[in-house]
């Protein structure tokens, strides 16, 4: 097995991964809090995971995925009282939404999808366990966890717990022992939601949800924990806090990973700042490979600034690869013939991309390298089609198949392009638009078997002026828009 290579924001150095246990991964990713539709910024983190753990599986590993939904929060209770409906409707319906999204770009599901709603006892348990072991105490009706009992609070944002407090916006509470202790348990206000727990009526704090529902689902160590970059604090610190007090255990998490921000004018996109765009809005735009391969086109720790031109260029890339794969499908069709240097050049070339392409994956995850890979490998096709359709360079399928092979691999694993592969034209909207070209070019072909070139010559030219190109081969004309 490949070495493979990570950076681990606990340890701020790349590191050889080490599965805690042989030959399985297991991993936690934080889910949304589902009080609105998904937007661009929500949508990163989870194709990011989404291309790792395609890439862990293509390594062998048996991967564990774990994904969260925060579905009790102040904002989720805030949006019902402004609708005048219960909380889970709100939760429930942004859940839905956030599947429906998430599905067309082709994010494969979790193996488990744990609620807040559906874990109040191994909450209530692990908080019960923290206030024993003296990391947390009671006030009145609400838990807070003690950070100054905790040795290491601060050691994953690499800050001191004085410069945390000077840094941070902290609610203002005199009960609390020390400003930056968060509270564990929150007691009942009028008309919220609310569990009964040995100290009243209330709902969980914030980070006390992942630390319960990992450890339930992972164990007390597991191998990845990802996330965006504005969760490392305080959400993450308090986590681990809260874990490895829970069961006297270090590490939690082996590997740490967070992703970048999606930015609009180097400015992070966010709804608090009101310059969000939402998945479903921009997937009305453009087609959800597009928005895919935006999405991985730079590294994931780096920022990644949204813009229609970023996008269209995306597309442009997109139906670029596309023909590529369509040229590798109809070569596979046509009749084969003797071994040449071309072909032996085309598969020696997917080889080196082939190498090129895990060795970018296998150094944490380089998506803008293992692009640049793949579309290599994808000219190199195009250079060898060109030799076959205008020098008579004989077909070589045994060649063509390994080529296959690497560039499916490739695609499969950035999760782009599925349909392609099955012949579907991705850029057709419907079986009627299909039908219909078929029919387009059946006369334009009538047209060329009675020579009448000329009107044949004019169907195309209009098809061009409508974005559609034809491309004649001796095995017919196909189109594409």
């Amino acid at each position: 097995m490949r070495e493979l290579k990570v950076y681990n924001t606990l340890t701020r150095e790349k590191e050889p991964f080490t599965p805690v246990t042989p030959g399985q991964v297991k991993m936690y990713v934080c889910g949304i809090t589902p009080y609105n539709h998904s937007h661009m910024g929500n949508a990163r983190p989870f194709v990011t995971w989404d291309v790792i753990k395609r890439y862990l599986e293509h390594l062998g590993y048996e991967v564990t995925h774990i994904q969260n939904f925060t579905d009790v929060d102040d904002k989720i209770i805030n949006a019902a009282i402004g609708e005048g409906v219960s909380w889970d409707t709100i939760s429930n319906r942004y859940i839905a939404s956030y599947f429906e999204v998430m599905d067309a770009l082709h994010v494969r599901h979790a193996d488990k999808y744990p609620r807040v709603s559906e874990h109040m006892p191994e909450i209530i348990h692990m908080v019960e366990k923290l206030i024993a072991k003296g990391y947390a105490y009671v006030i009145d009706h609400d838990v807070y966890y003690s950070v100054e009992k905790f040795d290491d609070y601060g050691e994953l944002s690499g800050r001191s717990l004085d410069d945390m407090m000077a840094g941070a916006r902290i609610e203002v509470d005199d009960r609390k022992h020390n400003p930056m202790d968060f509270a564990l348990w929150k007691g009942a206000k009028p008309g919220e939601p609310s569990w009964d727990s040995p100290w009243g009526k209330g709902r969980p704090g914030w980070h006390i949800e992942c630390s319960a529902m990992s450890n339930k689902y992972l164990g007390d160590t597991f191998d990845f924990h990802g996330g965006g970059s504005d969760l490392i604090f305080p959400h993450h610190e308090n986590e681990i806090a809260q874990s490895e007090a829970y069961t006297g255990l270090k590490p939690m998490v082996k590997y740490w990973l967070h992703n970048g921000f999606i930015t609009i004018n180097s400015e992070k996109m966010s709804k608090s700042l009101n310059n969000f765009f939402l998945v479903k809005d921009v997937l009305a735009l453009y087609s959800p490979d597009a928005l895919r391969f935006f999405l991985i086109s730079n590294h994931y720790r780096s920022p990644l600034d949204f813009s229609d031109e970023r996008l269209n260029e995306t597309t442009r890339s997109i139906e670029r690869l596309g023909t590529s794969i369509d040229n590798v499908l109809e070569l596979l069709k046509m009749p084969a013939g003797p071994k040449s240097a071309e072909a032996q050049q085309l598969l020696e070339d997917a080889h080196k991309n082939e190498e090129a392409f895990e060795d970018a994956m296998c150094d944490d995850f380089n998506t803008a390298l293992a692009s640049a890979a793949m579309f290599d490998l994808a000219k190199k096709v195009n250079i060898y089609k060109d030799a076959v359709m205008n020098t008579a360079v004989p077909v070589d399928p045994s060649v063509l198949s390994e080529v296959k092979r690497v560039f499916k691999m490739m695609t499969d694993i950035l999760g782009i392009l599925e349909e392609r592969w099955e012949g579907q034209k991705a850029n057709a909207s419907s079986k009627d638009y299909d039908e219909l070209m078929d029919a387009i070019l059946e006369i334009r072909q009538e047209c060329r078997a009675q020579k009448q070139y000329a009107l044949a010559d004019a169907i195309r030219d209009k098809l061009a002026v409508l974005g559609i190109t034809i491309e004649d081969s001796p095995q017919g004309a196909r189109w594409k828009k």
